[in-house]
């Protein structure tokens, strides 16, 4: 007889303690409370918040802004590894309002060339790069609000909105 596949991954889910200990979450050195932490992890393994709930005896929009808390939490904690990184990196190129997505490349190239760090990419590669990571921040060939590149020692790429 067939399962369904919600029920059928709900019960074949381990519990949200396993899952955190297979993922090595430390509550003292995390950014995210534990509730927030398991949530994430049930909802990681395709878990509807209403399915959640029940397991931790609470109800759905508890789940839902529990959710929404430690998402946020995750992406202050990416922004603040950026910032980190950009403080550190020896390649910093601003890339002003106004500027031609295809003179980009030279701006990072230069940059590169005068801290002796290699880029590993093409021209084409790179227009690539900043414009995907720059969001909406790139319309077409313009950039239309001020960004940052950096440039790490390996070479590794990242585009910050200041």
């Amino acid at each position: 007889m067939p399962v369904d596949d919600e029920t059928s991954a709900a019960s074949e889910t381990p519990d949200a303690d396993t899952l955190l200990a297979r993922a090595g979450f430390d509550a003292d050195e995390s950014v995210l409370t534990r509730r927030q932490a398991e949530v994430l992890a049930l909802r990681e393994r395709g878990l509807r918040q209403s399915d959640i709930a029940d397991r931790l005896g609470t109800s759905r929009a508890n789940v839902s802004s529990v959710e929404a808390s430690a998402r946020d939490n995750v992406e202050r904690a990416r922004e603040t590894v950026a910032f980190a990184e950009a403080l550190s990196a020896p390649v910093r190129v601003e890339i002003t309002v106004g500027t031609d997505l295809y003179d980009a490349p030279k701006l990072v190239y230069d940059a590169c060339d005068e801290a002796g760090v290699k880029v590993g990419h093409t021209a084409p590669d790179l227009m690539k790069t900043i414009g995907e990571r720059a969001g909406d921040a790139v319309q077409g060939r313009e950039v239309r609000e001020q960004l940052l590149v950096t440039v790490d020692n390996e070479g590794a790429i990242r585009v910050r909105r200041p």
